[in-house]
């Protein structure tokens, strides 16, 4: 059940995610991000949250390694165009290894219907 999901921050479309992984325990998805134009690296995400006042949870220049606390102006959407709302999200890595957008509190039932192979598991 491999669906991708779109990401967009401030409405454009940076990238996509399978959404891979989770903890359906705690409402939490999560996934690699596919790029849209070799957009995300760690200089893209540092100036965004620079620009946009984002708490850094995590900074490392040195490796190029980023995770950041919750970046309102994410959006998540499935094939439908529905956007997968919780309570959090974060974007974390770095350069050589990529990043994965994190989804925290995603509530039920919506979770249940939109991930039932990870409440499977």
């Amino acid at each position: 059940m491999n669906k991708t999901y779109k990401i967009f921050i401030d409405d454009n479309l940076i990238g996509t995610t399978l959404l891979e992984k989770a903890d359906a325990s705690k409402g939490v998805v999560f996934g690699k991000i596919v790029s849209v134009d070799q957009i995300i690296d760690y200089n893209f995400i540092k100036k965004y949250c620079i620009a946009n006042k984002v708490e850094l949870a995590a900074d490392y220049p040195e490796d190029k390694c980023i995770l950041t606390r919750t970046i309102e102006n994410i959006h998540v959407k499935n094939d439908e165009g529905l956007e997968i709302k919780g309570v959090g999200n974060q974007i974390s890595g770095m350069d050589s290894e990529g990043f994965e957008i994190s989804l925290e509190g995603v509530p039920y039932p919506f979770y249940e219907e939109e991930f039932p192979h990870h409440v499977k598991k």
